[in-house]
């Protein structure tokens, strides 16, 4: 990896300003932060913006359920989101929003180009109006029975129950969300942005290693159907900016809320002097621009946002970077489980830096959702952070303290392996590049383990009793608090407030990527202070039973009961019930990828002279090849399910928190293919 000094610019996803920050949220922005802070601290000019997402239907109709204006609620909510993220250490280098006269020109610019390039076409299209509220209908606005399925109160664009994607116009029995009327069709001339005329160059675009290959096949499918023409204005009433040739006419929030990249950038230009908006964003610009989003909006980002940028002839982003999903103990978030945690409600009782390093510790460089596993999690953060990291220092900071008045010894008892926990930074710092943080953290708490083990074996409380082994006790101490020093560098990045007050400890300049190559010696020190303590159960649980009470129905404005109601707890079944579930061994005669989905993996099962097909969504823990000929256990009783690849015959049985820590059940060596598991 070059030392080059490197200009950088990072974007994170605009949080939409309609509610708080969650959890879910947080895996983008510390991904992000950490990835960021890593360049900084290597001496790159990396600069990190953000804003809030302050447009749109659902911002309009929340402001008017409070009886404000949707200014002030977009105000209001970016003091909130601001506070959080200020907490949980994230750095931005300027947070805007997208309700901004930098945002507006930026949007307007883009618009106009696209519209002398012709890239921009008009035509007059129909869609669902409310009578009642006066207005045209989202998408996200209208409910009714699936066109596929039948399934009741499904939204306008896609069914919940069987996963159809569809018109609103398609719906059965449609309502309004708002009102309960009945929709009526209406003409409107809209707007539409003429993807299909960058196809080539989107193709060529996303073939330069810019994407994760999940999103590429994924977008392999999108040019298999053919590239759409976007609509990218909405009818009034709508809280935005109306395009400068369409009074009553204002763009599509999507339109303007990637721009808010450019809007926050040109407002810290404003801001710092000697940043050139047209050396980061021109045609011609050499400075890396990267975006992390999440998987579900890389449609906008990879597609849309790459082609706008090109047709109004500024420079598309070096890569764009996608994250899985958050679950919760291995499942979707959940209101009624108290696991649907605001950031606000984490902060209340527990240190932000756990969950920094937690999701480091889970955080790779693809698409798989993680899970953050409360139990887990609690012992992750006490072994990890607290019996290993910081331990090294106060196991050794007291001999220091105590019996040498403060002050390092003038030699390291084990030059070799200080030079090893040196050398160890060229891997880490490859693995922090690629965003491979969750080997990263292995590879850091694998050193710190060795540390520990050092400091075991050499006995230093038990040489300190003896007059002629104390000198030898100051350079084991002096080791350790070396040890411990880099240690903390590497996870600056993570643990940032943590390695400023080990850098008071330890009396020193902020720490760097390269100035811990020389050992602290005959050195002066602080007395230590705790650094970390450890989680408490009782904290883990009144964060579950704080999210319980803060997300009651009764606590959600009018709008935001538009959103999909949380997950319920199963009901019970009695035991005669769950005998009728029919396991069975099942061997794996073939297992194979499945074109265009990212979790699924299609199984061709052997039951001992029948076979099934089953769809297992094991994918992120399991190479296909590696599974043929295992056993396994299947369900072989469920009734067929049609799926969008096939017929899934069966399921097997798996376990673990999620990601690359899935198990499929494999039955005893002597188990034969068809043999009933009871």
């Amino acid at each position: 990896m070059s030392d080059k000094r490197r200009t950088i610019l990072v974007t994170s996803a605009l949080p939409y300003a309609n509610g708080p920050i969650h959890l879910g949220h947080m895996v983008e922005y510390i991904q992000t932060d950490v990835w960021v802070r890593f360049q900084k601290l290597r001496g790159h000019d990396c600069i990190y913006v953000c804003a809030d997402d302050a447009h749109g239907t659902p911002i309009m109709l929340r402001a008017q359920s409070e009886g404000i204006s949707p200014e002030q609620l977009v105000e209001r909510i970016g003091r909130e989101h601001r506070a959080d993220f200020a907490e949980f250490h994230i750095g931005f280098d300027n947070y805007h929003t997208t309700h901004s006269e930098e945002n507006r020109e930026c949007a307007e610019t883009i618009y106009t180009r696209l519209r002398d390039n012709h890239h921009i076409a008009r035509r007059t299209i129909v869609q669902a109006y409310d009578p009642i509220k006066e207005m045209f209908l989202p998408d996200r606005f209208i409910k009714g029975e699936c066109p596929r399925c039948g399934a009741p109160d499904q939204y306008g664009d896609s069914c919940e129950a069987c996963g159809a994607t569809y018109a609103p116009t398609d719906l059965k029995n449609p309502v309004s969300a708002l009102s309960g009327a009945t929709p009526v069709q209406k003409e409107s001339e809209h707007y539409f942005f003429k993807l299909g005329d960058f196809e080539g160059m989107l193709r060529f675009w996303i073939g330069g290693d810019r994407l994760q290959e999940g999103i590429v096949h994924k977008l392999n499918e999108w040019f298999e159907q053919g590239l759409q023409d976007w609509d990218i204005s909405r009818d009034a009433p709508y809280f935005g900016f109306e395009i400068p040739d369409a009074p009553g006419k204002y763009f599509y929030v999507w339109l303007d809320a990637p721009i808010g990249y450019m809007g926050s950038f040109r407002n810290l230009c404003s801001k710092r002097k000697g940043l050139d908006f047209d050396a980061y964003w021109g045609s011609d610009s050499k400075t890396e621009l990267y975006h992390f989003i999440g998987k579900d909006i890389a449609y906008f980002h990879t597609l849309f946002w790459p082609a706008m940028l090109k047709g109004a002839g500024y420079r598309t982003p070096t890569a764009v970077f996608c994250h899985g999903f958050l679950t919760v103990n291995g499942l979707k978030m959940s209101k009624s489980r108290g696991t649907f945690i605001m950031a606000r409600t984490f902060l209340d009782h527990l240190n932000p830096e756990y969950l920094r390093y937690y999701f480091a510790a889970k955080l790779g460089d693809g698409i798989d959702d993680i899970d953050l596993n409360l139990e887990d999690f609690t012992q992750r953060v006490n072994s990890d952070l607290v019996g290993k990291l910081v331990n090294i220092a106060s196991r050794c900071a007291g001999f220091v303290t105590k019996r040498f008045d403060g002050r390092l010894g003038t030699a390291l008892d084990q030059e070799e392996l200080y030079q090893e926990f040196v050398g160890a930074g060229r891997d880490i710092a490859v693995l922090y590049e690629k965003r491979e943080f969750n080997t990263a953290m292995r590879a850091i708490m694998a050193l710190a383990d060795k540390a520990n083990q050092y400091i075991d074996d050499k006995k230093p409380w038990t040489l300190i009793k003896e007059p002629a082994t104390q000198r030898e006790v100051l350079a084991i101490c002096t080791t350790g608090i070396n040890l411990f020093r880099v240690l903390m560098t590497y996870l600056k990045p993570v643990l940032p407030a943590t390695a400023e007050k080990a850098e008071a400890f330890l009396r020193i300049s902020p720490l760097t990527w390269n100035n811990y190559e020389t050992p602290l010696l005959d050195y002066e020190i602080a007395p230590y202070e705790a650094l970390l303590t450890r989680v408490e159960a009782d904290k883990v649980n009144a964060v579950i039973e704080d999210s319980k009470q803060n997300l009651a129905p009764a606590a959600q404005p009018a709008a935001a009961q538009a959103a999909p109601a949380a997950e319920p707890v199963a009901a019970t079944i009695d035991y005669d019930t769950f005998a009728k579930v029919d396991l069975r061994v099942a061997r794996i005669a073939k297992a194979e990828r499945v074109e265009g989905a990212d979790k699924l993996l299609r199984l061709t099962l052997d039951l001992g002279g029948e076979t099934r097909n089953v769809f297992a969504g094991i994918r992120s823990a399991y190479d296909p090849k590696a599974l043929e000929g295992r056993l396994t256990v299947m369900v072989a009783n469920l009734a067929p399910r049609k799926m969008r690849f096939g017929v899934s015959e069966g399921m097997v049985l798996a376990a673990g928190p999620g990601g690359k820590d899935l198990f499929i059940l494999g039955p005893d060596d002597g188990a034969q293919p068809g043999m009933r598991v009871k």
